[in-house]
């Protein structure tokens, strides 16, 4: 297999996100054979953006559809005739070659889940190419190779996928089966996600030079706003795999005295 020539960059957008955006879409504006998929799953009407394609995804009551957004792109951009499919969350700028590393690994790997490094910028951060590189710091968690290096995971390093940086073919999107759409609001899908790849034993691997640049907004640790979407969308997840997803946030919480474990699960104290 060639590397793919027909790239699309997926990306999920509401309106507090929208500068972020418009950052990342500038840096892949420069980009050959690269197709920028806007997914807007605010419950406001889209701003103009410099995208060649902007769909909407309107929330649930429940809060944002983030699950059934990331499969709207991906079906989009297979139906264009894209041969890769890039997600890259809306507060993420790629790095100088990050299309060219993913491309380089789908070509090696082209039946596998391709992740690249995140590095969480400062407040104030610049984001020009040199500012990026100079700035690269590769979030600890998970494994980083070299620039020019993949790895394949190993098993237990399958909960370490993240959504807002990865790729894949569109015959390994549909192996995968997309993201399960009865994850609204925020948590739980990326490890489902993981979780199906694991079992369908479809291939993990961590591209060197791939990397990403998280830009920075104000966060909560645990994440207070969320607490009911984990709760939901963490019982979901542990009646499909027999286990709890989040659960450093959850003990937070707990310590807080805001849930209690009980046989069950977790639930509001």
């Amino acid at each position: 297999m060639s590397a793919p020539d027909r790239v699309a960059v997926i990306s999920l957008c509401s309106t507090e996100r929208v500068e972020h955006l418009r950052r990342q879409l500038a840096a892949t504006a420069a980009g050959p054979g690269i197709e920028r998929i806007v997914v807007w799953i605010g419950a406001d009407a889209p701003p103009p953006l410099p995208a060649e394609t902007v769909l909407t995804v309107p929330p649930a009551p429940e809060g944002l559809r983030l699950a059934a957004a990331r499969n709207a792109g991906a079906e989009a951009a297979i139906a264009g005739g894209a041969e890769l499919l890039i997600f890259l969350d809306a507060d993420c700028i790629p790095g100088p070659r990050l299309v060219a590393r993913y491309r380089r690994a789908a070509d090696s790997a082209p039946d596998a889940v391709l992740c690249g490094p995140v590095t969480y910028l400062p407040p104030g951060a610049g984001v020009s190419a040199d500012e990026l590189t100079a700035a690269t710091a590769p979030h600890p968690a998970r494994p980083a190779p070299d620039d020019d290096d993949l790895r394949r995971a190993i098993v237990p390093e399958y909960p370490l996928f993240w959504s807002l940086s990865f790729a894949l073919t569109p015959a390994t999107w549909e192996r995968s089966g997309g993201f399960d759409e009865a994850y609204v609001g925020y948590g739980g899908e990326d490890t489902d996600f993981a979780f199906r790849l694991r079992e369908r034993r479809i291939p993990l691997w961590w591209v060197g030079g791939a990397h990403a640049y998280h830009q920075h907004h104000p966060t909560s640790s645990p994440p207070w706003q969320h607490l009911d979407d984990i709760l939901r969308n963490g019982a979901i997840f542990a009646r499909t795999w027999g286990e709890w997803p989040m659960t450093g946030w959850l003990e937070s919480f707990a310590d807080a005295g805001a849930v209690r474990r009980e046989v069950s699960g977790w639930v509001r104290a």
